[in-house]
C-alpha cells in the first residue's frame, strides 16, 4: 500500500503543472463570471429587443444650445470648451415617427440631446466648424439617401445609432477566451493525470518482468 502512494505522489515538475492547470481553470471561470457580469450582460441588454433597418435623413439642423466638452493639452494641461449641438432627424423602415440618429451607445449615453460630439478642441471655433463640417456631409453627400442604422424598441424607441459599439466580434472575443483559457487548463490537468497514470502503469509492468 505505501508503495501504491509513493508511486502516485507527482514529481515537483507534475505539482507545478497540476497548479497551472488548476489556475488557468479559476481564470476561466472567474474572467467569464466578472465578464458577464460587468460587461456581457450589459451589452446583451442593449442589443436585446434591437434590430437594423434602414434609414432615410429628414432634417439637420443645429441647435441653440452649446454643450461642454474637456480638452486635454498635456500631461497636467486640462480644460473646457464648448460644441454646438447637432441634430440629424431620420425615418426608419421599420416607423414613420422621426427619430434622432447618434454616432454609437457611448455617444447617446454621453449626450442624448445631440448626433455628434466632435474631438474637443480648446478652441470653441474650431469645434463649430467640426460640427458644421459634420452637418453639411449628412445635408450634401447623404441627402436621400438610404443607409443602414441600429435601434432599441425597449430601451431607446425614439433613437437610432449609426454604428453598434458592442458588435458580434467583440461579444464572440469575451465569451471566447475565458472559455479558452478553462479548456486549456482542464487539459492541462488530465494530460498531467494521464501521464503520471501511464508511468505508474509502465514501471509496474517493468516490475512484474523483473
Amino acid at each position: 500500500m505505501a508503495r501504491s502512494r509513493a508511486a502516485y505522489e507527482y514529481t515537483e515538475a507534475e505539482d507545478k503543472s497540476m497548479r497551472l492547470g488548476f489556475l488557468l481553470i479559476a481564470a476561466g471561470l472567474l474572467s467569464l463570471l466578472g465578464l458577464g457580469c460587468c460587461w456581457l450582460r450589459p451589452a446583451l441588454q442593449e442589443r436585446g429587443g434591437g434590430g437594423s433597418a434602414n434609414c432615410t435623413v429628414l432634417a439637420v439642423r443645429q441647435l441653440g444650445e452649446r454643450f461642454a466638452c474637456t480638452f486635454s493639452c498635456g500631461a497636467a494641461c486640462r480644460g473646457t470648451a464648448r460644441y454646438p449641438c447637432l441634430q440629424v432627424l431620420v425615418r426608419t423602415s421599420r416607423s414613420s415617427a422621426p427619430a434622432l440618429l447618434h454616432e454609437d451607445e457611448r455617444q447617446l449615453r454621453t449626450n442624448p440631446k445631440c448626433s455628434y460630439i466632435p474631438p474637443c478642441a480648446r478652441d470653441d471655433q474650431e469645434n463649430s466648424e467640426n460640427v458644421t463640417y459634420k452637418q453639411k456631409y449628412w445635408k450634401e453627400k447623404v441627402g436621400s439617401q438610404p443607409f443602414t442604422c441600429y435601434f432599441n424598441q425597449h430601451l431607446r424607441p425614439d433613437d437610432v445609432m449609426l454604428k453598434r459599439t458592442h458588435d458580434e466580434t467583440v461579444l464572440l472575443h469575451c465569451f471566447l477566451w475565458p472559455v479558452v483559457t478553462f479548456l486549456v487548463g482542464v487539459l492541462i490537468v488530465v494530460l498531467t493525470i494521464c501521464a503520471k497514470s501511464l508511468a505508474v502503469r509502465a514501471e509496474a509492468i517493468k516490475k512484474k518482468k523483473y
